[in-house]
C-alpha cells in the first residue's frame, strides 16, 4: 500500500462518510491549501479543480474492499457515498502513519455544500492573485453558477477561517 493511499485512507477514517464525487474531490483539494500532506496533483476542469490521481486512488482503495462506494440514483442525478469498511480500519490500525489531525478541517467542510467547496477550491486554484482578479477569474471560468458578491464574500472568510495563514 502507497502512502497516500494510506492517508486518504485516514482521511476517510475521520470524515466517517463523504457524500458526492465532486465533494470528495473539492475537500481533499482545499485539505491540500491548509497544508495536509495530500499529493495528488490537479487540473482546472468544469467543476473547477479535479485530481485524475485521486479518482484512481479512492477506485483502487474500493477495489481493495477498504472504502465503500454507494451509489445512490435521485430523481435526475447519481449520488455517491463513500466510507471507510472494517478492513480499511484494521488496515490502518497495522499502518500507523503520522498525519496532523483534519478533524476539525473536515468538519468544517463537510457543513458546506459542493457547489460552495467548488467555489473555494476555484479560489484556492488561483491563489497568489489579489482578491479583485481572483473575483475576476471566478466570474469568467464560472459564469454559469453566477455567485453573488454574498457567496464571494463568505468564501473568502471561510478560506481565512480554515486556513488562517493564508
Amino acid at each position: 500500500m502507497l502512502t497516500n493511499h494510506a492517508r486518504l485512507m485516514q482521511f476517510f477514517a475521520a470524515a466517517n462518510e463523504i457524500t458526492g464525487r465532486k465533494k470528495l474531490q473539492k475537500m481533499i483539494y482545499i485539505l491540500q491549501h491548509c497544508n495536509m500532506p495530500f499529493e495528488e496533483k490537479y487540473e482546472f476542469h468544469f467543476y473547477g479543480p479535479y485530481s485524475e490521481e485521486l479518482s484512481l486512488r479512492v477506485e483502487e482503495l474500493c477495489n481493495l474492499g477498504f472504502i465503500t462506494e454507494e451509489k445512490e440514483t435521485k430523481s435526475n442525478y447519481v449520488q455517491y457515498h463513500y466510507q471507510i469498511t472494517g478492513d480499511g480500519v484494521d488496515f490502518l490500525n497495522q499502518f500507523h502513519m503520522d498525519m496532523p489531525d483534519m478533524t476539525e478541517h473536515i468538519t468544517l467542510l463537510q457543513r458546506k455544500s459542493s457547489r460552495f467547496l467548488e467555489l473555494v477550491s476555484t479560489m484556492y486554484y488561483f491563489d497568489g492573485l489579489p482578491e479583485d482578479d481572483i473575483v475576476r477569474k471566478i466570474h469568467t471560468v464560472k459564469p454559469k453558477q453566477k455567485y453573488t458578491d454574498w457567496e464571494i464574500d463568505e468564501a473568502f472568510r471561510f478560506i481565512r477561517e480554515i486556513n488562517p495563514v493564508q
